[in-house]
């Protein structure tokens, strides 16, 4: 079974666009507060998690984008980071099961660094056009679960009201998204499209068939037509 993710690419496409207007209409408000520009890495070291099909879409774009060498150099970075963010991640865990407090266990991973693998020697991202959501918002204010964040780059002042995008919202409609591809496809893993992870294992993930939970549901359709 060959996958068209294209319906599904456009509609991810047009929340990265809804993304682009919110950080432009803040910047344009508040130009001596947001600070980014070229080689600005202070997002490139921030973790997060991403959904099913931000994670299927960017790991399209470099497939699709690296070969040969390049790729390869990517992959061993990859590598790398991965199990660095495992180890942050079996350690927010432990926490968890120490009886810390969500809020606490989130304070602390925000505190985290982990250099992402995209990022090259000269402070650039390798896949910038096809950056992931949260990089694209990361130096105008946010919240998640009621908790504001801002760039501790910027110019934005603790206190003061400035619009905030509630990245709550957006994650819900890539939700939504991520369980109409799931339903669509007739997978296995009913719970796929509540999957989170991070950019570094949507690098190295193979979303074939058989990750995606299609291969025994084929093999099952053609032994019901022949009667097996």
């Amino acid at each position: 079974m060959e996958i068209d993710f294209t319906p599904y690419f456009e509609k991810y496409e047009a929340i990265v666009a809804m993304a682009y207007e919110a950080f432009a209409r803040v910047q344009n408000e508040f130009p001596e507060c947001v600070k980014c520009k070229i080689k600005c890495d202070d997002c490139c070291y921030a973790l997060f998690d991403l959904t099913l099909i931000e994670a299927i879409y960017i790991n399209h774009q470099f497939n699709k984008t690296f070969k040969g060498q390049k790729k390869e150099e990517l992959i061993e970075k990859t590598n790398r980071v991965d199990r660095k963010i495992y180890m942050i991640k079996r350690q927010a865990y432990k926490d968890k099961e120490a009886g810390k407090n969500d809020v606490e266990i989130l304070m602390d991973m925000a505190g985290e660094r982990a250099r992402c693998p995209l990022l090259n020697d000269e402070k650039m991202c390798d896949l910038y056009e096809y950056r992931p959501i949260t990089c694209r918002l990361y130096g105008i204010p946010t919240s998640i679960e009621g908790i504001g964040h801002t760039c501790g780059m910027s110019g934005f002042v603790e206190g003061k009201q400035y619009p905030t995008v509630n990245l709550d919202i957006i994650q819900k409609k890539l939700y939504e998204i991520s369980a109409e591809f799931v339903g669509q496809i007739k997978t296995k893993y009913v719970k796929m499209a509540e999957m989170l992870v991070p950019l570094s294992m949507a690098i190295l993930t193979d979303y074939d068939e058989n990750h995606l939970g299609l291969a025994d549901t084929e093999k099952t359709e053609e032994e019901t037509r022949k009667g097996k």
